[in-house]
């Protein structure tokens, strides 16, 4: 089920969406000041492009650099983005069929608003299992 959703995400917005987060990573890269947001936009556009069985997650040991280029990156372009997938949503849940799409919209907002400090991993690897001895 999770294929079939990214397919439909695929053709009915993901890939232009991916292409623009990748598109800004490319500009923030070009000045060598804003590379890490040009990487946090390559993530992103990774996760744009197939989102259904991939979630974030916070990464470890992200730390107070984090939280600055976070709070620079809402006011720079975490606002507008939020703004951008909440509408797209709602234009997307008109639709039987793009009330799936529209959840997955509204799923990107978090990484979209504080990109940094997050990690995008498989659904069934949130919960890691771990062995005992």
């Amino acid at each position: 089920m999770k294929a079939l959703l990214n397919i439909i995400w695929l053709i009915f917005g993901g890939l232009w969406l991916a292409l623009g987060y990748a598109a800004a990573g490319i500009l923030c890269c070009i000045t060598i000041v804003a590379i890490p947001w040009g990487i946090a936009s390559f993530r992103i556009a990774g996760y744009a492009l197939w989102p259904f069985g991939r979630t974030v997650v916070d990464k470890p040991g992200a730390g107070g650099w984090s939280v600055l280029g976070n709070v620079i990156w809402i006011v720079f372009a975490g606002i507008w983005l939020t703004i951008g997938h909440i509408t797209t949503a709602i234009a997307q849940a008109i639709t039987i069929i793009g009330i799936p799409l529209a959840i997955a919209n509204v799923k990107m907002i978090p990484i979209s608003l504080l990109p940094l400090g997050k990690d995008i991993v498989p659904s069934d690897a949130r919960f890691p299992t771990y062995q005992r001895a």
